[in-house]
């Protein structure tokens, strides 16, 4: 089985180019909603989220306030880094698990799909990486009418964003997402190297 890292600029295509993978009976990791389960579920993580952002950041519930964490982690890069480093191990643990129980099904590929592929790790977990790149004008078009926010907001996303030439200098695939490429035929590598 292979493991795919999936990574890229927003409003690039990962999802369109994930979709096209799991057509070809790749299993599909959204690396963010494992975090957000992570967060929400891993009483370890929890802990330590308490411990180093105040306790007020998990709720009566046992559910964890994600916008009061969110405002206090990425105040300052150091608490970012704080925040990755609680979370990251774990989401990555809960990966592996995913990955094993998808290897016993029978999947021939497993897609990561992680924005912070390289940052978190996870890129260590994939036989290949693959970038999905387009042009700064196209995502912010993209990035607008798929969240339905103002060009502001989108802008703030993309800035918030390493460079294109971070994602092509890590990938061991460059999937170029828009005209007059065709995705289709950008792809026909990526489904070879899997063997499908």
């Amino acid at each position: 089985m292979k493991i795919i890292g999936l990574t890229g600029l927003t409003g690039a295509g990962k999802s369109t180019v994930a979709q096209k993978l799991m057509a070809y009976g790749c299993y599909h990791i959204d690396a963010d909603k494992v975090a957000r389960n992570v967060i929400n579920n891993n009483e370890n993580v929890k802990n330590k989220l308490k411990e180093r952002f105040g306790s007020d950041v998990i709720n009566a519930d046992g559910t964890t306030n994600r916008p009061l964490l969110a405002t206090r982690a990425f105040a300052d890069e150091q608490s970012t880094l704080d925040l990755n480093a609680i979370t990251h191990p774990a989401v990555i643990e809960e990966i592996k698990s995913i990955i094993k129980d998808m290897e016993e099904v029978g999947y021939r590929g497993v897609i990561i799909d992680a924005i912070a592929l390289f940052e978190s790790g996870l890129n260590t977990l994939c036989d290949f990486n693959v970038a999905v790149i387009a042009p700064k004008e196209i995502r912010l078009e993209r990035i607008i009418k798929r969240d339905n926010i103002t060009e502001e907001k989108a802008l703030e996303r993309i800035n918030a964003q390493k460079d294109e030439s971070f994602f092509t200098s890590h990938a061991d695939f460059v999937l170029w997402n828009y005209p007059p490429y065709d995705l289709n035929v950008e792809i026909k590598p990526i489904i070879l190297r899997i063997g499908l």
